[in-house]
């Protein structure tokens, strides 16, 4: 397993995350992802992590809480080393800044076609809980 330096990102390293988004099937035309980070840097409750492996950016995470629960979007491993410990090392990064926030729960949330990252998720002791999610734009999102 590749031993990652994890840290903040830098302002010259936004568009490789963006592309490494992209390349893990993330974004969507519907979320600007440039505005996601932007959005995220600029808050106080919230960070972005790279994982680095050689000095490339190989994983990263979107991490934030609402005072109450954390949640994590844009978790991503480099789809050309994947299943070498990428995402549990990410996923760890985003989960002790919550610990250290005084934050005791993540929530998270999975797409329906995105199959495979539940069994990632249950590896690292997620579980499902019942729940309807619901949601309403506020705003058009650019």
């Amino acid at each position: 397993m590749p031993s990652l330096e994890i840290r903040a990102v830098h302002d010259d390293e936004l568009d490789q995350v963006v592309d490494l988004w992209t390349e893990c099937g993330l974004t969507r035309p519907h979320n600007n992802p440039h505005r996601d980070i932007e959005f995220a840097r600029s808050q106080s409750n919230a960070e972005i992590f790279v994982g680095l492996n050689k000095g490339k950016i190989v994983a990263s995470v979107m991490v934030g809480h609402d005072g109450h629960r954390g949640v994590v979007y844009y978790v991503s491993a480099d789809p050309e080393i994947r299943k070498q410990g990428l995402g549990q090392q990410i996923m760890t990064a985003a989960e002790d800044w919550l610990i250290d926030k005084g934050i005791w729960k993540l929530n998270l949330m999975i797409r329906p076609d995105n199959v495979a990252v539940k069994t990632f998720y249950e590896t690292l002791g997620y579980e499902i809980e019942e729940r309807t999610v619901m949601a309403k734009w506020l705003s058009k999102q650019g």
